[in-house]
């Protein structure tokens, strides 16, 4: 049983109850700025004196990453065993609400018996370029679907009284300067796009912590930015927990504290709290704002300890066997196209394991598993299947199982390359089906720096063709961690699985699914683009210049991009296969309420079709073709996993509130719903819709105010002013209401400010009696 700071598991027993405001009320300033600062890499800051221990906070989220006390000083170096499920990558295209949480909730008892207080993740940052480094560690380039998805992750994490460190906010999309770029990005699509996944997550599952990233936002660092961390996510959100920074993602530390970052990590050695105490006295911070962060770091600690007096043990099996389950949900069938010209030609998959024939399994993946990304989130895994192994243990008896390693992983390019793929052509040749296991090597993605391209290595590639040469029946499966480029390749091989990264039970988790012991569900959480040109940030948009990166494609990322631009890509967002077919009817919507107070209420019946049990993805997008701002051509709004044995139908409905129809108004600066015809289409991908059906919606009052510098187009189509002002201009005896109606140039008169036209020799009113006009108007 370890202890790491916060005392033996008898005196964590023994201890008395943490009550925040008694400590509170007994601490002196500089006892509450000492609070504020981590007392090492990964410890709060104890007060013996006052009864206030140390909690300990360790990497996550896919794994608890704990490093033994004499760790090392930057945080990288080894840990504890510990279960090591699919990163978010590969849990996001489970769609599965109900295993994020049982992931959770493993993650969340083996943090327990540790006496662990707190798992730092999970990380909802949008996937804005599938260049991102850090991709394979967030969960969608949609804030609905990582919202939800993170949300019952939380819950399940914080059910063992465990926090989580929900990160990292806010518009960390990149690795490379990291540190200290400058995000431009407008509200609008901060609100829309960047911003509300953490709001789904903070207002449904209230993690104990929130993170804030390293990167400026418009020019000010998340961590001292009070518009972000107290505005948004204390006001308007209600978060009711701690703000701690990412490690050594402090700036200036009393700028912090008055912004609402709470707590800093790692310890800064004392510095900060000086800092701190120096801006107290120089009238640069208040106390107040001193003992607001220092009440939250003792309502932290004090939350903590029920769980750390009661350590449980976990058990391994069950977690791992946990793992397993969440790896082949995560697994993504891409294509499994029949064989073959007869008209009985049938898919590679699922392989017939009581008559494999000659099965060649060719790739070092398929023997040394790539099963989780680099960078601070690496875990020690408890036990690690592969893919090899277990194929021939349910192969076994039924044929031949052939293995060549076909390249090497040191780095993807190795001189004896073209040896090992010789080597791999030979054990194809002749083999009833070749299992091609392919991916990106360790080295080509990590925390810390952005990839360049989206390619496989040339010799993983070089492999393929050559395999493609001696057989056509090969089914591919993929481990990466973020978008690869599949096209033109794709084309030529008739069944794809796109593995993600699947932790440590993937190997026989990818076996259960090409043997077909399960039917493969996933879907995918992000859009499989063709080429690295057709992304939405492609260009100057991305990694930034001179310190700056803007957002220029705005709300369009993903599939947002792809499909309003109607583009071709390799796969849609929500694409997935399985064993089965599905069919969907009897949708009906019905809309609720009107304004503000609008929703949807949307029902249907999906139907398995086939012969086998799988589970179908009900997908729900929603459309406001005509708007006053640019809107994608849909947008995802719920979704639901439903599981189905054969012939089976299940009735499945989905309440849509407003901020389903809103978007957020750069005029009035809130949520609004705009009245008018809205679709709502059901399907099993953005671009595989099985069901529309088109409703109205009585929306808001939107009239915006006038004011006499505003176009003289917008008073026209005000309610109010615009009559009035016709008035003014009949006084003219037709001269400037001929104008603004002119057919010809009517349209330059109207876009010009109703003040400077005011200006005009002969205009029949002043700006004072047009300002009169406007306030009656607004009024």
């Amino acid at each position: 049983m370890t202890t790491d700071g916060a005392g033996s598991p008898t005196d964590r027993a023994q201890r008395a109850p943490l009550d925040p405001e008694a400590v509170l009320a007994a601490l002196s300033l500089e006892e509450q700025a000492r609070l504020l600062d981590g007392s090492d890499f990964w410890h709060t800051q104890p007060l013996d004196e006052h009864g206030v221990p140390a909690v300990m906070v360790t990497d996550g989220p896919h794994g608890l990453r704990k490093q033994p006390t004499d760790g090392d000083h930057l945080g990288l170096g080894g840990s504890v065993p510990a279960t090591c499920f699919p990163p978010a990558a590969g849990l996001a295209s489970s769609w599965d609400v109900d295993l994020l949480q049982r992931v959770g909730t493993a993650l969340g008892e083996e943090c327990r018996a540790e006496g662990v207080a707190v798992l730092l993740g999970p990380g909802v940052n949008m996937k804005r370029t599938p260049l991102c480094g850090r991709n394979f560690e967030y969960f969608s380039e949609d804030p609905v679907l990582a919202g939800d998805l993170a949300a019952a992750l939380v819950r399940g994490v914080q059910s063992q009284g465990v926090g989580t460190s929900l990160k990292h906010f806010a518009a960390n999309n990149q690795e490379t300067h990291r540190m200290s770029v400058s995000a431009e990005v407008d509200e609008r699509t901060l609100r829309e796009v960047y911003l509300t996944a953490f709001e789904r997550v903070v207002r449904t599952a209230q993690p104990w912590t929130v993170m804030c990233s390293y990167n400026r936002i418009n020019g000010v660092y998340a961590s001292q930015d009070p518009w972000l961390l107290t505005r948004v996510l204390r006001n308007e959100w209600g978060f009711e927990g701690l703000v701690v920074s990412d490690w050594g993602a402090v700036d200036d530390r009393p700028l912090g504290v008055a912004a609402g970052l709470d707590l800093e990590m790692p310890s800064s050695s004392g510095a900060s709290t000086a800092k701190v105490l120096a801006a107290v006295r120089e009238g640069r911070l208040s106390e107040a704002d001193v003992r607001t962060a220092a009440r939250r770091v003792l309502q932290l600690v004090a939350r903590a300890q029920p769980g750390l007096a009661e350590p449980r043990p976990y058990d391994a099996a069950a977690h791992h066997a946990l793992a397993r389950e969440a790896a082949q949900r995560s697994a993504v069938l891409l294509k499994n196209d029949p064989v073959g010209t007869s008209a009985g030609a049938a898919p590679l998959l699922p392989l017939d394991a009581a008559a494999a024939g000659v099965v060649a399994v060719v790739g070092e993946m398929a023997r040394t598993p790539r099963y989780q990304g680099a960078g601070s989130s690496q875990v020690v895994p408890t036990q690690l299947d592969d893919a090899l192994t277990a194929l021939r243990d349910d192969l076994e008896g039924t044929g031949e199982v052939r293995f060549a390693a076909g390249y090497s992983l040191d780095d993807g390019e190795q001189d004896d390359d073209g040896a090992l793929a010789d080597e791999a052509v030979a054990a194809a040749r002749g083999a009833d089906v070749v299992l091609l296991f392919l991916g990106l090597p360790g080295s080509y993605e990590s925390e810390g720096f952005d990839r360049t391209h989206l390619d496989l290595p040339a010799s993983q590639l070089a492999l393929l063709d050559a395999v493609l040469e001696v057989t056509e029946r090969v089914v591919v499966v993929l481990s990466n961690g973020s978008a690869v480029r599949l096209h033109p390749w794709a084309d030529r091989v008739p069944a794809l699985l796109e593995g993600w990264l699947l932790g440590q039970a993937g190997g026989s988790a990818v076996a259960d699914l090409l043997v077909g012991r399960v039917s493969p569900s996933g879907r995918l959480a992000e859009t499989l683009p063709l080429r690295l040109e057709d992304t939405p940030a492609f260009g100057a948009g991305f990694p930034g210049e001179g310190g700056v990166v803007r957002y220029g494609e705005g709300v369009f990322i993903g599939y947002r991009w792809y499909d309003t631009r109607r583009a071709a890509v390799s796969f849609p967002f929500g694409h997935g296969l399985t064993y089965t077919t599905s069919a969907y009817d009897a949708l009906s919507v019905e809309v609720t309420g009107s304004g503000a107070d609008a929703g949807l209420r949307v029902a249907l019946t999906v139907t398995n079709t086939g012969s086998r049990a799988a589970a179908e993805v009900v997908q729900v997008y929603v459309a406001d073709p005509v708007a006053e701002v640019a809107r994608p051509d849909s947008e995802l709004k719920a979704f639901a996993r439903v599981e189905l044995e054969p012939g089976q139908s299940r009735a499945v409905s989905f309440e849509l509130d407003a901020r389903a129809l809103s978007y957020w108004s750069p005029v009035q600066r809130r949520w609004v719903v705009e009245g008018g015809a809205f679709e709502v289409r059901v399907g099993a991908s953005s671009r595989d819709v099985r069901l529309r059906e088109t409703v109205q919606v009585t929306g808001e009052d939107l009239t915006p105010p006038v004011a006499v510098d505003a176009e003289i187009s917008t008073w026209l189509d005000h309610p109010v002013a615009g009559p009035a002002l016709r008035s003014v201009l009949e006084r003219s005896g037709g001269g400037f209401a001929g104008m603004v109606d002119d057919p010809e140039h009517g349209a330059m008169f109207r876009a010009i400010p109703l003040v400077r036209m005011a200006r005009f020799p002969g205009f029949p009113a002043t700006e004072a009696e047009l300002a009169q006009i406007a306030e009656r108007a607004n009024a």
